[in-house]
Protein backbone atom coordinates (compact mmCIF):
# COMPACT_ATOMS: atom_id res chain seq x y z
CA UNK A 1 0.00 0.00 0.00
CA UNK A 2 1.43 3.40 -0.94
CA UNK A 3 1.86 6.31 1.46
CA UNK A 4 -1.28 8.15 0.33
CA UNK A 5 -3.43 5.04 0.68
CA UNK A 6 -2.06 4.39 4.17
CA UNK A 7 -2.80 7.97 5.20
CA UNK A 8 -6.39 7.61 3.97
CA UNK A 9 -6.73 4.35 5.91
CA UNK A 10 -5.59 6.07 9.12
CA UNK A 11 -8.11 8.86 8.59
CA UNK A 12 -10.89 6.35 7.95
CA UNK A 13 -9.97 4.43 11.10
CA UNK A 14 -10.07 7.66 13.07
CA UNK A 15 -13.48 8.60 11.73
CA UNK A 16 -14.93 5.22 12.63
CA UNK A 17 -13.48 5.05 16.12
CA UNK A 18 -13.55 8.65 17.28
CA UNK A 19 -9.77 8.87 17.06
CA UNK A 20 -8.31 12.37 16.94
CA UNK A 21 -4.98 12.96 15.25
CA UNK A 22 -2.37 14.32 17.61
CA UNK A 23 1.37 14.94 17.51
CA UNK A 24 3.55 14.06 20.46
CA UNK A 25 5.14 17.08 22.04
CA UNK A 26 2.81 18.16 24.82
CA UNK A 27 4.70 19.29 27.93
CA UNK A 28 5.01 16.92 30.85
CA UNK A 29 3.43 19.51 33.13
CA UNK A 30 0.12 19.07 31.31
CA UNK A 31 -0.51 15.84 33.21
CA UNK A 32 -0.80 17.83 36.45
CA UNK A 33 -3.90 19.64 35.20
CA UNK A 34 -6.07 16.57 34.57
CA UNK A 35 -9.28 15.72 36.36
CA UNK A 36 -11.20 12.50 35.58
CA UNK A 37 -10.01 10.28 32.77
CA UNK A 38 -10.55 11.80 29.35
CA UNK A 39 -11.10 8.47 27.57
CA UNK A 40 -9.96 9.89 24.24
CA UNK A 41 -9.03 6.45 22.94
CA UNK A 42 -6.27 5.46 20.54
CA UNK A 43 -5.09 8.77 19.17
CA UNK A 44 -2.30 8.88 16.60
CA UNK A 45 1.05 9.71 18.23
CA UNK A 46 4.16 10.70 16.29
CA UNK A 47 7.77 10.44 17.43
CA UNK A 48 11.03 10.97 15.59
CA UNK A 49 11.04 7.56 13.91
CA UNK A 50 7.58 6.22 14.58
CA UNK A 51 3.90 6.66 13.93
CA UNK A 52 1.74 5.06 16.60
CA UNK A 53 -1.73 4.65 15.14
CA UNK A 54 -4.84 2.47 15.23
CA UNK A 55 -4.62 -0.83 13.42
CA UNK A 56 -6.61 -1.36 10.22
CA UNK A 57 -7.57 -4.60 8.49
CA UNK A 58 -5.03 -3.74 5.79
CA UNK A 59 -2.28 -4.40 8.36
CA UNK A 60 -2.89 -8.17 8.34
CA UNK A 61 -0.08 -9.14 5.97
CA UNK A 62 2.52 -6.85 7.57
CA UNK A 63 1.57 -7.89 11.09
CA UNK A 64 1.80 -11.58 10.19
CA UNK A 65 5.10 -11.26 8.34
CA UNK A 66 6.84 -8.76 10.63
CA UNK A 67 6.13 -10.32 14.02
CA UNK A 68 2.99 -12.41 14.58
CA UNK A 69 4.28 -15.62 12.93
CA UNK A 70 7.65 -15.57 14.72
CA UNK A 71 7.98 -18.01 17.62
CA UNK A 72 11.00 -16.10 18.91
CA UNK A 73 8.89 -12.93 19.22
CA UNK A 74 6.13 -14.81 21.07
CA UNK A 75 8.50 -16.74 23.34
CA UNK A 76 7.71 -14.48 26.31
CA UNK A 77 4.11 -13.70 25.29
CA UNK A 78 0.86 -15.46 26.16
CA UNK A 79 -0.39 -16.04 22.60
CA UNK A 80 1.04 -18.55 20.11
CA UNK A 81 2.57 -17.64 16.74
CA UNK A 82 -0.10 -17.15 14.12
CA UNK A 83 -0.43 -20.10 11.74
CA UNK A 84 -1.45 -17.98 8.76
CA UNK A 85 -2.67 -14.54 7.73
CA UNK A 86 -6.29 -15.48 8.36
CA UNK A 87 -5.56 -15.84 12.07
CA UNK A 88 -3.98 -12.39 12.04
CA UNK A 89 -6.95 -10.93 10.17
CA UNK A 90 -9.35 -12.38 12.75
CA UNK A 91 -7.40 -10.74 15.56
CA UNK A 92 -7.41 -7.41 13.73
CA UNK A 93 -11.17 -7.59 13.15
CA UNK A 94 -11.63 -7.85 16.91
CA UNK A 95 -9.22 -5.01 17.64
CA UNK A 96 -10.67 -2.64 15.05
CA UNK A 97 -14.18 -3.21 16.37
CA UNK A 98 -13.11 -1.92 19.79
CA UNK A 99 -11.75 1.44 18.66
CA UNK A 100 -15.17 3.02 19.17
CA UNK A 101 -14.61 2.61 22.92
CA UNK A 102 -12.96 5.67 24.44
CA UNK A 103 -11.02 3.65 26.99
CA UNK A 104 -9.48 1.28 24.42
CA UNK A 105 -5.79 1.92 23.76
CA UNK A 106 -4.06 -0.28 21.17
CA UNK A 107 -1.45 1.08 18.77
CA UNK A 108 0.33 -0.27 15.73
CA UNK A 109 3.99 0.75 15.86
CA UNK A 110 4.79 1.92 12.35
CA UNK A 111 8.34 2.72 11.32
CA UNK A 112 8.12 5.83 9.18
CA UNK A 113 10.93 4.90 6.81
CA UNK A 114 9.35 1.50 6.17
CA UNK A 115 5.69 2.60 6.14
CA UNK A 116 4.71 -0.71 7.74
CA UNK A 117 3.75 -1.74 11.28
CA UNK A 118 6.55 -3.63 13.02
CA UNK A 119 4.94 -4.24 16.41
CA UNK A 120 2.24 -3.23 18.84
CA UNK A 121 1.81 -1.52 22.21
CA UNK A 122 -1.41 -1.40 24.20
CA UNK A 123 -3.12 -1.02 27.54
CA UNK A 124 -3.83 -4.65 28.38
CA UNK A 125 -5.38 -4.05 31.81
CA UNK A 126 -6.77 -0.94 33.44
CA UNK A 127 -8.50 0.23 36.59
CA UNK A 128 -10.36 3.43 35.86
CA UNK A 129 -11.30 4.04 39.49
CA UNK A 130 -7.65 3.83 40.56
CA UNK A 131 -6.61 5.53 37.30
CA UNK A 132 -4.07 2.80 36.61
CA UNK A 133 -3.00 1.34 33.25
CA UNK A 134 -0.93 -1.77 32.60
CA UNK A 135 1.08 -1.81 29.37
CA UNK A 136 2.02 -4.70 27.10
CA UNK A 137 4.07 -4.60 23.91
CA UNK A 138 5.86 -6.66 21.28
CA UNK A 139 8.19 -5.91 18.39
CA UNK A 140 9.41 -7.75 15.31
CA UNK A 141 12.79 -9.40 15.83
CA UNK A 142 14.47 -7.46 13.01
CA UNK A 143 14.01 -4.23 15.00
CA UNK A 144 15.15 -5.37 18.45
CA UNK A 145 17.89 -3.46 20.32
CA UNK A 146 17.48 -0.24 18.34
CA UNK A 147 15.64 1.82 20.97
CA UNK A 148 12.38 1.57 19.04
CA UNK A 149 10.27 0.10 21.82
CA UNK A 150 11.59 2.62 24.34
CA UNK A 151 10.61 5.39 21.93
CA UNK A 152 7.10 3.94 21.58
CA UNK A 153 6.64 3.34 25.31
CA UNK A 154 7.76 6.88 26.18
CA UNK A 155 5.13 8.28 23.80
CA UNK A 156 2.39 6.12 25.29
CA UNK A 157 3.35 7.03 28.87
CA UNK A 158 3.23 10.72 27.99
CA UNK A 159 -0.18 10.33 26.37
CA UNK A 160 -1.74 8.25 29.14
CA UNK A 161 -0.71 10.75 31.80
CA UNK A 162 -2.31 13.49 29.71
CA UNK A 163 -5.46 11.32 29.72
CA UNK A 164 -5.51 11.49 33.52
CA UNK A 165 -3.96 8.19 34.58
CA UNK A 166 -2.02 8.30 37.85
CA UNK A 167 -0.05 5.06 37.58
CA UNK A 168 1.35 3.20 34.59
CA UNK A 169 2.99 -0.17 35.11
CA UNK A 170 4.26 -3.20 33.25
CA UNK A 171 5.79 -6.59 34.02
CA UNK A 172 8.26 -8.90 32.33
CA UNK A 173 9.49 -12.43 32.63
CA UNK A 174 12.77 -12.26 34.58
CA UNK A 175 14.30 -14.43 31.84
CA UNK A 176 13.72 -11.52 29.45
CA UNK A 177 15.70 -8.67 31.05
CA UNK A 178 15.78 -6.62 27.83
CA UNK A 179 12.11 -5.82 28.39
CA UNK A 180 13.01 -4.43 31.79
CA UNK A 181 15.67 -2.28 30.15
CA UNK A 182 12.95 -0.71 27.99
CA UNK A 183 10.92 0.16 31.08
CA UNK A 184 13.89 1.66 32.92
CA UNK A 185 14.82 3.82 29.93
CA UNK A 186 11.33 5.32 30.12
CA UNK A 187 11.65 6.26 33.80
CA UNK A 188 9.76 3.30 35.23
CA UNK A 189 10.98 2.12 38.62
CA UNK A 190 11.47 -1.48 39.72
CA UNK A 191 9.03 -2.40 42.49
CA UNK A 192 9.21 -6.14 43.11
CA UNK A 193 9.74 -9.60 41.71
CA UNK A 194 6.52 -11.58 41.89
CA UNK A 195 7.38 -15.24 42.35
CA UNK A 196 5.74 -17.65 39.89
CA UNK A 197 3.25 -14.91 39.10
CA UNK A 198 3.10 -15.30 35.34
CA UNK A 199 2.67 -17.76 32.52
CA UNK A 200 3.81 -17.37 28.92
CA UNK A 201 4.96 -19.61 26.10
CA UNK A 202 8.14 -20.36 28.05
CA UNK A 203 6.13 -21.64 31.04
CA UNK A 204 5.42 -20.46 34.58
CA UNK A 205 7.85 -17.78 35.62
CA UNK A 206 8.78 -15.02 38.06
CA UNK A 207 7.78 -11.53 36.93
CA UNK A 208 9.54 -8.22 37.56
CA UNK A 209 7.14 -5.32 38.15
CA UNK A 210 7.93 -1.74 37.12
CA UNK A 211 5.86 1.43 37.41
CA UNK A 212 5.86 5.18 36.95
CA UNK A 213 3.51 7.60 38.72
CA UNK A 214 2.11 10.85 37.39
CA UNK A 215 3.71 12.71 40.30
CA UNK A 216 7.11 11.25 39.31
CA UNK A 217 6.56 12.40 35.76
CA UNK A 218 5.41 15.93 36.63
CA UNK A 219 8.00 16.69 39.29
CA UNK A 220 6.00 15.93 42.40
CA UNK A 221 2.57 17.26 41.48
CA UNK A 222 -0.35 14.85 41.50
CA UNK A 223 -3.27 15.42 39.10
Amino acid sequence: MNKLARSLAWIAAGALSGVILSKLGRKKEAAADQGPLKNSGTMVLETGRLMLRPFTLDDAVDMYENWAKDSEVTRFLTWPPHKDEQVTLGILENWVSQYENGNYYNWAIELKELEEPIGSISVVQQNDRARQAHIGYCLGREWWHQGIMSEALAAVIDYLFSEGYLRIDSRHNVANPHSGDVMKKCGMQYEATLRQRGWDNSGIHDEALYSILAEDYTGGERP
